[in-house]
């Protein structure tokens, strides 16, 4: 009896030391986070030593999240939801019962999951992808976009990019009764690089006669060059959302190749011909000094050109839109940038809202300082948080008014 008990203790205490997480003061309800944190890492451990044992790669064992999560496209009261396909590429298709009382707004949304995890089909999207179609009277397009690393980069870029192209022609808003003045691109982390990629692009495509009214860019990734700014050292290990993942997420989304990993982690991966791009995320001059706190500039390291050369997708702007020029930015339509303080890529959010105005972008920062990485997606039981419905609440406000 005395050996159960002493087990039991150890068991517990060693799960207590498993769970708890130092958090930063101003993080609201931390023990709900830590338990979130928690069951994140454990399946990210977990994931890591399928991997190791040669069972599964390891982001296939992340997908564990997204498959847990998924829900049927199941109609109510107030949406009608269906899967669908928009140029072969899938898509949740939601929209509105109520009477339209003239043209609709539209939202195409591309989900988070640093470009290998995600789906349309999980909990929190499916949730959110509702209320904005009931409460905003809106048609709201979520796309199933192929994921790394299956289909590395320019593949995911490419279906979300083919989605947009193919409901922004005027025949297709006019089957959805859609206004075409009023349709915006949003998205969340690697959803928010996809959102702020395509944005870009079809300022360069001839052939897209309809503008976008907005881009909503929630806690967005921007930049591959330099993960060694501000945020990346302030929130190492923050939840949800690690320095250690983002650099398996950027490396996993361009190729296999455990030196790309490598480098980027040791920030060593930039060639000398391409330091000229360094300035687009020089933080140094984009970031306020509350956030550049007491940490010196340096620049990243110059790497090899050899690793470059061989995955230049993490130099191309369709992966990291933090490098477009001036003069790609200044036709781009209204901004909503969401960052949050505990969050590595806090820093991509803040620079681009910066570059954007500069440009004269009109462009709507709100910056969330008790918020980490995810945040908004927590508004369902049993992960749900007063700091989820706050800036969901918060996003719904500018969209009501400016979409």
């Amino acid at each position: 009896m005395g050996a159960r008990l002493l087990c039991l203790c150890l068991l517990t205490a060693l799960l207590g030391y498993y769970i708890y997480t130092p958090l930063p003061e101003d993080l609201a309800e931390p023990w709900k986070v830590m338990l979130v944190s928690a069951a994140f890492r454990a399946v990210g451990h977990l994931s890591e030593a399928a991997d190791l044992l040669g069972l599964m790669h390891y982001m296939e064992g992340m997908r564990l999240i997204t498959v847990l999560e998924l829900v049927s496209p199941t109609p109510d009261e107030n949406v009608t939801v269906t899967d669908t396909k928009f140029n072969n590429v899938p898509v949740r298709l939601y929209l509105p019962r109520r009477a339209p009382g003239g043209l609709r707004r539209a939202m195409v949304y591309f989900h988070g999951g640093g470009w290998c995890l995600g789906d349309a089909g999980m909990k929190s999207y499916d949730h959110i992808s509702r209320r904005i179609s009931n409460e905003l009277n809106a048609v709201v397009v979520s796309v199933n976009y192929r994921l790394a690393p299956q289909h590395r980069f320019p593949v995911p870029f490419e279906d979300v990019y083919s989605v947009t192209k193919f409901f922004l022609q005027s025949k297709v808003l006019s089957q959805y009764g859609v206004d075409p003045a009023r349709v915006c691109v949003a998205g969340d982390s690697a959803g928010g690089n996809l959102a702020a990629a395509v944005a870009q692009q079809l300022l360069q495509d001839p052939e897209v006669k309809t503008k976008l009214k907005a881009q909503i860019l929630l806690y967005p990734a921007l930049q591959a060059l330099d993960l060694n700014l501000p945020s990346y050292r302030d929130n190492d290990n923050k939840p949800l959302l690690p320095r250690s993942l983002m650099v398996r997420f950027w490396s996993e989304y361009f190729t296999s190749d455990p030196a790309l990993r490598e480098a980027i982690a040791s920030n060593r991966h930039i060639p000398a011909d391409s330091g000229h791009l360094f300035q687009f995320v020089n933080w140094s001059r984009l970031l306020p000094a509350e956030m550049r706190k007491a940490h010196v500039y340096s620049g990243p390291a110059v790497g090899g050109a050899g690793l470059a050369h061989e995955h230049r997708g993490f130099l191309d702007p369709r992966a990291s839109p933090l490098l477009a020029s001036d003069a790609r930015l200044h036709r781009l339509p209204p901004a909503y940038i969401l960052t949050c303080e505990h969050d590595v890529l806090r820093d991509d959010g803040v620079m681009y809202a910066e570059r954007l105005r500069t440009a004269g972008v009109p462009v709507t920062h709100h910056h969330a300082k008790d918020a980490f990485h995810g945040a908004m997606m927590f508004v369902l039981w049993p992960l749900e948080l007063a700091v989820g419905h706050r800036l969901f609440s918060t996003c719904m406000d500018w969209l009501n008014e400016n979409l």
